[in-house]
């Protein structure tokens, strides 16, 4: 045998024990012939069994810590599903307060709001017919004056009204906001089905001038009025309309717009509904539809509110300007008409306004119905908030037991390694004899 086969034969060799953290692993060196010792007389080397130690309370560890990351990923989920049905919730709410008409402000109702308290469809046409001279005065004067025999005028064919007619609001307050935000001149505009409504109204000589003996203007001659300047028309069959959903079970087929939301999911506080939403409309005027099928909500209304946002304050409206794209309005008088535009001032009295019907007549057919649906969905959502808190609850636990054992983790690996590096210096290899 050579001096060197001698020599490596005589060389320690390294056991090397690992647990899964490998920068923690122990080197336990041991003799060969320590080993062999060991073995002849039954007794496992003391290094071995150490880090078979080390393995096993490395490895509890590890499986402790995984534990308890399976628990809290099952409390996070829990907690996004139940917001995600919170959410659900909260838009039903919304949606139920809409039909019911439920809107409270915290502003106090003065004198001047009494005195300028409007009535029901009586009282707006009324106030249509002091403007004698516009066109939706001359209108109304000819719907009186034919009675049941106006819709089958050749003029009035196509036509299905004035904007203050055709919808009602639930809220005095309300009623005069809404009318506000669009201004006498849009409450006043003629609304028509089709292209031939716009030429019954008015047509031209060969020259390009307006034929006074035709249309709107030679009613309002027949009848000694002079109708001059111009006059706002909507034709809901150029309209764009709403694509969407609708709000289930809902007669009014009222739009289903997505609720405004912060970052962090939640509505804004305070936030009512969309203005476009909040226009009763009469089942005379549900069943009018444009020859693409189209109804007066979602071609008309939206037409003039789009996703005008109603709050109960300024301070909420202000809050939520984040999320306001299409202006908004507040039920104490605040206006945004749209991204910086704001109204400011004091309120401008609009004579012209959504009749609001009074008694059991402003309450829809099945209020009842929709009332207790309410109040289920909030018994519901308060059952909801009851275990999303148990749930975060149960997370903040998970969590802190998670960093009780991440700590003791790394104790362990600064005690397994310091362990490691003494049996390594004691260990270190005989010279070669």
């Amino acid at each position: 045998m050579s001096t060197s086969q001698s020599n490596n034969q005589n060389q320690p060799s390294l056991n090397t024990m690992a647990s899964p953290r490998q920068d923690s692993l122990a080197l336990v060196v041991v003799d060969q012939n320590e080993g062999s010792a060991n073995a002849n007389s039954g007794v496992l080397p003391g290094g071995v069994l150490q880090a078979d130690m080390l393995i096993n309370s490395s490895k509890r560890l590890q499986d402790d810590l995984q534990s308890l990351g399976r628990k809290i990923k099952k409390h996070e989920d829990n907690i996004k599903s139940l917001k995600a049905q919170k959410h659900i919730l909260d838009d039903s709410i919304l949606d139920k307060q809409v039909i019911l008409g439920k809107y409270h402000s915290s502003a106090p109702i003065t004198a001047e709001d009494r005195s300028l308290s409007n009535g029901g469809e009586e009282e707006t046409t009324e106030q249509i017919l002091k403007h004698d001279k516009s066109a939706a005065g001359i209108w109304c004067q000819l719907i009186n004056s034919h009675g049941n025999e106006a819709p089958n005028l050749a003029l009035s064919k196509d036509i299905i009204g004035i904007v203050a007619t055709l919808g009602k609001v639930a809220d005095e307050n309300l009623s005069r906001l809404l009318s506000e935000y669009l201004g006498a001149e849009t409450m006043l505009t003629i609304v028509c089905k089709t292209r031939e409504g716009i030429k019954a109204l008015e047509t031209y000589n060969r020259d390009g001038s307006i034929d006074k003996c035709a249309g709107l203007h030679g009613l309002s001659s027949s009848i000694g009025r002079i109708l001059n300047g111009r006059f706002l028309l909507i034709c809901l069959e150029e309209l764009r309309p709403y694509v969407g959903d609708f709000v289930a079970d809902d007669g009014q087929r009222r739009l289903d717009l997505f609720k405004p939301r912060f970052p962090n999911g939640e509505c804004p506080p305070g936030f009512l509904g969309f203005a476009v939403n909040m226009i009763d409309i009469d089942a005379t005027h549900l069943v009018c539809l444009t020859p693409s099928g189209h109804g007066l909500r979602e071609t008309l209304f939206y037409h003039l509110f789009s996703r005008v946002q109603v709050y109960s304050t300024r301070l909420d409206m202000l809050r939520a300007l984040p999320v306001i794209s299409g202006g908004a309005i507040s039920l104490d008088g605040g206006i945004i008409r749209g991204p910086g535009v704001y109204s400011l001032g004091k309120r401008e009295d609009v004579p012209v306004r959504f009749p609001v019907p009074s008694g059991a007549s402003s309450r829809p057919a099945n209020y009842r119905v929709v009332e207790n649906q309410m109040r289920d969905l909030k018994g519901k959502r308060e059952k909801l908030l009851e275990d999303l808190q148990r749930e975060r609850q149960m997370l903040d636990h998970a969590k802190l037991a998670f960093d009780r054992k991440k700590q003791e983790f790394v104790m362990f690996l600064a005690q397994s390694s310091s362990y490691a590096t003494q049996v390594h210096m004691g260990s270190n290899p005989m010279t070669p004899k």
